[in-house]
């Protein structure tokens, strides 16, 4: 069997909630809350869809979602979410993969980025980036990492798991703020959980960078 998410599609999120209670969940609904009405959304690592739930709630209708994730299974399992009178277009892809025509005001990653070797993540950023509008935000959580004992070892006993389990290319944490850094992002507002091993931010895609990226073309 291919090492992939839908090994672990039908029992994710149980997993998630048994070791880190609602933190990834309380995480991601903070970032929600600062999506606009009638926003175009580029979803990208959505997993099993709650979270389409959750944006329904706040937004019944208006929203443009591009929603995409390796996993068929992931993907089957968002379809069957409440989405509302939101349009929601499914892509069951790696994002490298992946080729998209329109662009986005906000991008959301959640818990997707550390998925991946520095290399790689450079090639995923920058993909990301370009599909993100002047002054779009890029709703951004995951892990971080701390001096703390026992979030060093379960950062180390999540990779072994999700390496061996499904593929994930890489055994630590890449140094993603270095990529937001460098394409001089804002940060807008941040929150942290678990004693400060997962943070939720919002940044500002700089719009200066995006006019230089027009005048090289």
């Amino acid at each position: 069997m291919k090492r992939t998410y839908d090994n672990v599609a039908l029992f994710y999120d149980r997993l998630a909630r048994l070791i880190y209670g609602r933190a990834l969940i309380e995480a991601q609904v903070y970032l929600i809350k600062a999506i606009p009405a009638n926003a175009n959304i580029l979803i990208a690592g959505g997993g099993t869809g709650w979270i389409l739930e959750e944006l329904t709630r706040i937004h019944p209708s208006g929203l443009n979602i591009t929603y995409i994730d390796i996993s068929a299974k992931m993907i089957a399992l968002a379809k069957k979410r409440n989405a509302g009178s939101n349009k929601v277009i499914f892509i069951n892809a790696p994002i490298l993969d992946v080729v998209i025509e329109s662009t986005f005001d906000i991008v959301l990653t959640p818990f997707l980025l550390d998925n991946f070797t520095y290399d790689t993540l450079l090639k995923v950023f920058s993909q990301l980036n370009n599909l993100l509008l002047p002054n779009g935000s890029w709703l951004y959580c995951d892990f971080q990492n701390t001096n703390v004992l026992w979030q060093k070892t379960v950062l180390k006993i999540m990779y072994f798991f999700f390496r061996s389990l499904c593929g994930v290319e890489t055994n630590h944490l890449p140094d993603v703020e270095k990529c937001f850094t460098n394409k001089s992002y804002k940060t807008i507002a941040e929150k942290t959980f678990v004693r400060e091993f997962i943070v939720a931010r919002i940044y500002k895609k700089d719009q200066v960078d995006f006019c230089f990226a027009a005048i090289a073309l």
